[in-house]
């Protein structure tokens, strides 16, 4: 709908004005209209016309197509537009395109790595990753979840350090007194305690020797000796522990891609490209030098030979071209690294620019809790993710995970990305205002009104005149293919949630003002509940939020 009358002001100023141009359509209040244009604005001084004029000669033309019920002039020369109630109703009927259909798209998020616990930004980077590639999904994408993290490096030297010292020696065998359930916080206390040892100095050129033979492992895909088994054993107890937590949020992935594996194809491509004059020597190290770029320059190859992160990210990219071919890849990490990957991607554009003009880096700010001292005190200043499910599991009180997810997910998408995340816990579980749960029981609210009625419902139809309550529901609803359209183009599905709610309150309003069960207009109104319904229940499974039937 918002594109045929998009495309009548295009008409109207070509016959008028013989000019074609590019006419931008908003949704003003809805008393000022269904949609409003500032195209007399834009094109007055040009032609040095008075934009109030040209409005009104627009208008004029509008008026006469059957799609619109009314068109005015406001303030300087804004025009505002309202449609017909049934252009309004036939517009539902209308599929839109998929914007995205058949794009081979790579969604890149969560990352963590092994050998450390998962915190509350893997958390937030999970729900939103999901949510984009649920958005992409639904407008045709076909979509590859991946994920990407450090399983070699000194991160892992430092826990296998802390795990060889909790075993008292390289004897796997102490392993299996590790309960399952304890594994993941076992591991975790081992990195802590070598991350310890290691700054403090008095184990440092000992972890310094662990990481080169974490990478000689892989290497020679050495299996046989103790250390090599304690190794591959915590090291699967990880991806164990990943693979809990995603079911338990509602994710999967298709692959992961451990650097292990980007690693070897990093350094391999850097030290070719070396020879081409792309990477340079300084110090006996590998970098890019991003200067000549605007950017900053940084290491690929350590002065050790060893690939450094920037140079498994290069495998990464390679990789995943390789694997998917990609129209498009997604990665989605916190802001930390922004001008790192800028500098990444800088460097593989001039060996590679097409991998370089498909990649986008979405980023986040800081995941900071709300909710007062006590919730500060129960999870500590850097929580991790599970605990932050418990934690509202437990305000909600009942075993339901379904109730927990929606407070979670929507606590942390109703917020844009690029920002610090300001999640506000007591805030999520509440069952009226902006939260998930409250949408929960929106959408179970409109089940229960359609159960209450006796009549069949039929496609949807409406042949009356609306009323006002009505058309003010049925033109939000028609907002909801424009506002994919935007979270799609985007990849900001904070979008949909603020849609979302806005629907759920007009549907409110519309309900206290009118009449469903047993009113003379009872088979209209049913029609617009159940299609609310659809709609409010089409943009929750987006963002990965069940629509319960009850609640």
């Amino acid at each position: 709908m918002k594109e045929k009358i998009r495309q009548l002001v295009i008409e109207a100023c070509l016959e008028l004005y013989d000019l074609e141009i590019i006419a931008e359509l908003t949704r003003p209040d809805s008393e000022h209209g269904d949609f409003a244009s500032n195209v007399a604005m834009q094109l007055a001084k040009p032609l040095g016309s008075s934009p109030r004029d040209m409005a009104q000669e627009i208008v004029g033309v509008l008026k006469e197509n059957e799609l619109i019920a009314l068109a005015g002039v406001a303030g300087p020369g804004f025009i505002n537009i309202s449609v017909t109630d049934q252009t309004l109703i036939e517009s539902l009927k209308h599929k839109p395109a998929k914007s995205m259909a058949g794009m081979n798209v790579i969604a890149e998020y969560s990352d963590p790595n092994v050998f450390k616990v998962l915190h509350v930004g893997h958390l937030y980077t999970s729900v939103v990753g999901d949510a984009i590639s649920n958005v992409i999904e639904d407008q045709g994408g076909i979509v590859h979840r991946v994920n990407f993290g450090g399983d070699v490096g000194l991160h892992a030297a430092k826990a296998m350090w802390g795990i060889v010292e909790k075993l008292g020696g390289e004897s796997p065998n102490g392993l299996n007194g590790v309960e399952e359930s304890k594994r993941a916080d076992w591991i975790s206390e081992a990195y802590v305690a070598g991350n310890s040892a290691y700054e403090s100095g008095d184990s440092k050129a000992e972890i310094i020797s662990i990481n080169k033979r974490i990478y000689d492992l892989h290497k020679k895909d050495a299996q046989e000796s103790d250390f090599a088994s304690i190794y591959w054993t915590c090291r699967q107890w990880c991806y164990d522990y990943f693979d809990a937590f995603y079911d338990r949020i509602g994710t999967s992935f298709e692959k992961y891609y451990p650097e292990s594996i980007t690693a070897p194809l990093g350094l391999k491509t850097v030290k070719e490209q070396l020879k081409n004059g792309i990477y340079e020597e300084s110090d006996g190290a590998v970098v890019f030098d991003g200067e000549k770029h605007g950017l900053h320059t940084r290491v690929f190859i350590n002065s050790n030979g060893l690939p450094t992160y920037e140079a498994k990210d290069v495998g990464l990219a390679m990789m995943k071209w390789q694997d998917y071919n990609f129209d498009l890849s997604i990665m989605i990490t916190g802001n930390d690294i922004k001008e790192y990957m800028k500098v990444v991607l800088k460097s593989i554009e001039q060996y590679e620019p097409e991998i370089a003009k498909r990649s986008v880096h979405k980023t986040h700010g800081m995941v900071k809790l709300k909710g007062g001292e006590k919730m500060s005190s129960r999870l500590g200043n850097a929580p991790k993710a599970v605990d932050i499910l418990d934690e509202v599991r437990r305000l909600i009180g009942k075993e339901d995970n379904s109730t927990m997810l929606a407070a979670v997910k929507y606590g942390f998408l109703k917020q844009g990305i690029g920002q610090d995340i300001a999640f506000d816990i007591n805030e999520s579980v509440a069952t009226e205002g902006n939260s998930g749960p409250y949408l929960q029981y929106a959408h179970a609210r409109a089940v229960s009104i359609l159960g209450k009625s006796t009549q069949e419902l039929q496609e949807f139809s409406i042949d009356t005149e609306l009323d006002s309550s009505e058309r003010t529901l049925l033109r939000k609803i028609t907002e909801y293919p424009e506002i994919i359209e935007l979270a799609t183009k985007e990849l900001a599905p904070h979008h949909i949630c603020t849609y979302l709610y806005e629907l759920a309150q007009t549907f409110n309003r519309f309900y206290e003002n009118s009449k469903v069960i047993g009113s003379d207009r009872e088979a209209e109104r049913l029609q617009l509940v159940k299609v609310y319904a659809n709609t409010l229940k089409k943009g929750l499974t987006l963002l990965g939020i069940h629509a319960p039937q009850q609640m």
